[in-house]
């Protein structure tokens, strides 16, 4: 009997052993899409040949996904495929476009469609390579769309833009309106813009003091015009300049006429913009300024020469994603005359499920020339009337993200979500 128990034991485990090597397995697939927006959901729908996980350490391949804003108006999507584990020796890099129009449905679908060209020859060398039918049809069979077209707009976009926002209780109200316009080209060579603008807005305030109900109003305006020309000098090197002229009552301004030619240093090359970007910039300007109410500085107009100084870097690595920039302006008749900006964002995967992101901003503030003389009331204070003196400011946020549990991220289910879902 004993032998008989034994025999059957052997039978079993020969028989999943033998099941386990025949079973197919799929390629291991992360998906990173934290530095541009993708319908992950609509991935998994449409591809079920490869296991998406969750885990970036377990996978065969990583795929790291950004974009960059292109002058068209689309976006240049790169999707760069780390191969990983059994797959350690693979690389590859697809870059794209999207449409200047494309709704978020088109560009998903164009996002999956270069998601299975990336992964097909990985797919390939597994089991599941049998059970993939590839279409190397375009979609139209003419020969014409595979030839370069002329741009009838050469170039150039236009976009017009009119919002209103509304907001009222019992105690308080305010109205928004804002119209722009603006124009742009932009190619490997010549970037233009051009762009007008102007808002209004309108607060007012009830409340309940001494002498009964008081309400208090707060109305401002600005409007202005901007140009800027960036040219192309080489790989590494450009040169632009930007010229403004703008007017805002919160500010003190009834006119601001700038002009600021610079010169542009990228460490890298441009072309990996997606990956790492890490530019140095000079600018020198001169600022004729116009003002409503005398200064603090007993100045009704003034004509001042500057300069300034910015260095911005982004790394969108596997990882997780770095950048950072510093800016640095002040005025040639008195170099205490500054200011002085850095900003800080990391989000980092430390390990598998393990992440840490911060967030910091701040700025040393010198350069208030613009505020209006005069005291201050609590009033003005509250209701952020005028711009009002500061030597300072400073934001940070930072915290730490842990994920555990099943790898497997294959399924999709829409359910109760949504407005008023769980």
């Amino acid at each position: 009997m004993k032998k008989f128990f034994l025999l059957i034991s052997i039978i079993l485990n020969v028989s999943a052993c033998f099941a386990q090597a025949k079973s197919k397995q799929k390629l291991k697939v992360f998906i990173d899409c934290s530095r541009t927006f993708c319908d992950q959901n609509y991935f998994r729908s449409e591809i079920k040949v490869v296991d998406f996980l969750r885990d970036p350490l377990a996978a065969n391949v990583h795929v790291l996904i950004t974009s960059q804003h292109a002058g068209g108006g689309g976006r240049q999507y790169q999707m760069i495929f780390y191969g990983q584990n059994n797959f350690d020796n693979y690389n590859d890099t697809l870059l794209f476009m999207s449409g200047p129009s494309a709704t978020n449905d088109e560009k998903r679908k164009l996002l999956t469609q270069y998601l299975m060209l990336g992964l097909a020859p990985l797919v390939a060398k597994t089991d599941f390579a049998p059970d993939v039918k590839i279409s190397m049809n375009s979609g139209n069979d003419s020969l014409q769309s595979l030839t370069s077209t002329t741009d009838k707009w050469n170039y150039w976009v236009f976009k017009v833009n009119l919002n209103g926002n509304f907001n009222y209780d019992k105690v308080y109200k305010s109205n928004n309106y804002s119209t722009s316009f603006s124009a742009n080209r932009t190619t490997d060579k010549l970037k233009l813009n051009f762009s007008v603008y102007k808002s209004l807005q309108k607060s007012t305030y009830q409340y309940d003091d001494t002498s009964g109900v008081t309400k208090y109003s707060v109305k401002n305006s600005n409007y202005g015009f901007y140009h800027s020309l960036v040219k192309t000098i080489s790989k590494h090197w450009s040169y632009g300049y930007r010229a403004s002229y703008s007017n805002s009552t919160f500010s003190n301004f009834q006119s601001k006429i700038s002009l600021n030619p610079a010169l542009e240093y990228n460490i890298f090359n441009y072309k990996d913009v997606n990956n790492k970007f890490f530019v140095i910039r000079y600018g020198a300007d001169v600022i004729d300024y116009r003002y409503y109410d005398t200064t603090i500085y007993n100045k009704k107009q003034e004509t001042l020469y500057g300069q300034s100084f910015s260095a911005a870097i982004t790394l969108n690595q596997k990882w997780g994603t770095f950048n950072s920039g510093l800016y640095y302006h002040s005025y040639f008749k008195d170099l205490k005359l500054n200011h002085v900006s850095l900003v800080l964002n990391l989000d980092a995967r430390i390990t598998g499920g393990l992440s840490f992101n911060v967030y910091s901003s701040g700025s040393f503030v010198h350069d208030q020339l613009n505020l209006a003389k005069g005291d201050v009331s609590a009033v003005d204070v509250l209701s952020r009337s005028r711009q009002l003196a500061s030597t300072f400011n400073f934001y940070t946020a930072l915290g730490f993200s842990y994920r555990f549990g099943s790898k497997l991220n294959n399924y999709v289910n829409p359910r109760f979500d949504g407005y008023g879902g769980f």
